[in-house]
């Protein structure tokens, strides 16, 4: 069975690598696994449960890593035994290079079956496989997510203090009233409100008084 394929990884190609080599990151994204642990520098050993069409068994293996190029490429082999369902043996390629601030990773992996699984049939296995690929390089993905560091955001930055110059405004020119010529003054204004302690209508009534009091006399001397 061959298989190539690539992915795109939102992180700098030092962590992709880093994650690569990490066995609680590894462990976390291979399905089924249930132990993945370093005997050596470059060797872990793993168990899985593994699915494949109706049959389930449960494998162990050695994984060995060679032609280490870091943080570029290297070759992963290995081989697992899965009792009566039978054994599974390969290895895979993979290249890592920058894209545009994330990582693009190929790989290219060759594999054998023996036993039980290898009575399925290609198309069956190939399927399996490349759905469980699909579900590594997806939880990888967010595994390797966890691990790129958070810049602190800076700190907002305080709006300068702008002076603004108080402007004094001169009060509008205020007209004065105008000057009514003499000619409109009323006459009336002319008469004194009090005239010797007397309001004006007093010295009015005395005289009309008077004026009647003179009709009657006149008239009363004829």
């Amino acid at each position: 069975m061959d298989m190539t394929g690539e992915r795109r990884i939102a992180a700098p190609r030092q962590v992709v690598w880093d994650a690569l080599n990490d066995t609680t990151t590894l462990k976390a994204s291979i399905p089924g696994c249930d132990s993945l642990e370093k005997t050596g520098d470059n060797q872990m050993k793993a168990t899985a449960s593994i699915k494949l069409g109706p049959i389930s068994a449960k494998f162990a293996g050695a994984v060995t890593l060679s032609d280490i190029d870091a943080p570029n490429s290297y070759t992963i082999s290995g081989e697992g035994q899965g009792g009566v369902a039978g054994f599974a043996k390969g290895g895979a390629k993979v290249f890592l290079s920058d894209d545009a601030g994330a990582t693009l990773l190929r790989y290219e992996v060759n594999a054998q079956v023996g036993g039980k699984l290898a009575q399925l049939g290609a198309r069956l296995i190939d399927a399996t496989a490349k759905q469980m690929a699909e579900q590594f390089f997806t939880k990888f993905s967010a595994e390797v997510q966890k691990l790129v560091p958070v810049e602190p955001e800076p700190a907002p930055v305080a709006a300068p203090v702008v002076a603004v110059p108080v402007v004094r405004t001169e009060p509008a020119d205020v007209k004065p009233p105008p000057v009514m010529p003499p000619s409109a003054v009323s006459p009336l204004a002319l008469i004194p409100r009090e005239a010797f302690g007397l309001p004006i209508m007093g010295w009015v009534g005395i005289a009309v008084f008077a004026g009647i009091l003179v009709l009657t006399l006149g008239s009363m001397m004829r």
